[in-house]
């Protein structure tokens, strides 16, 4: 179990598909992340389904309420958009309006960074975002990653394939 005093990391389930579709839904949250909003919550359902119950993924759960409030996981080499080796992965999250601003996204974002090195022995994490999403940028940045001056295109994202990405990046040194 993953957790800090204010949030535990746990498995999707498929109930959370109401939870998810309420916070999804919001027109303000997918495009910054590169997804639309969800439509409904047999949608969310379907995205819980095929791409938050693998490997990598979790549920990022407000311990006060048990509800999950966002999503944060890792992308291995085959599945990231961008170049990387079998010993990296690239990072991902995003958090419901209601929570930004409080330092949640970067305690989601530290349990996972120190699972993929400590656990599955990863020695670079990756990381990506808009500049229009700033804030996001500043998670990784108090994270420990670093600009590293790229900007790539996304083919896969839904929304914002034509636009680039700000690549960062934190390395660790072997144990």
């Amino acid at each position: 179990m993953m957790e800090t005093e204010r949030i535990r990391l746990r498995p999707w389930r498929e109930g959370d598909a109401e939870t998810l579709f309420k916070w999804a839904s919001d027109p303000e949250l997918g495009p910054r992340a590169g997804w639309p909003p969800h439509k409904s919550a047999e949608e969310s359902l379907q995205i819980i389904r095929t791409l938050f119950m693998g490997e990598g993924m979790w549920a990022v759960e407000l311990k006060e309420t048990g509800e999950a409030i966002g999503c944060v996981g890792y992308l291995t080499a085959g599945q990231s958009h961008l170049a990387i080796t079998e010993s990296e992965c690239e990072v991902g999250y995003w958090i419901a309006r209601p929570y930004w601003g409080r330092g949640i996204c970067t305690e989601a974002l530290r349990l996972v960074m120190d699972f993929c090195v400590r656990e599955k022995g990863y020695k670079t994490l990756w990381g990506t975002y808009f500049p229009s999403n700033p804030a996001s940028g500043k998670v990784m940045q108090k994270c420990g990653f670093l600009d590293t001056g790229r900007e790539v295109l996304c083919p896969n994202l839904e929304v914002g394939s034509d636009k680039p990405v700000k690549v960062l990046k934190r390395e660790f040194s072997p144990a």
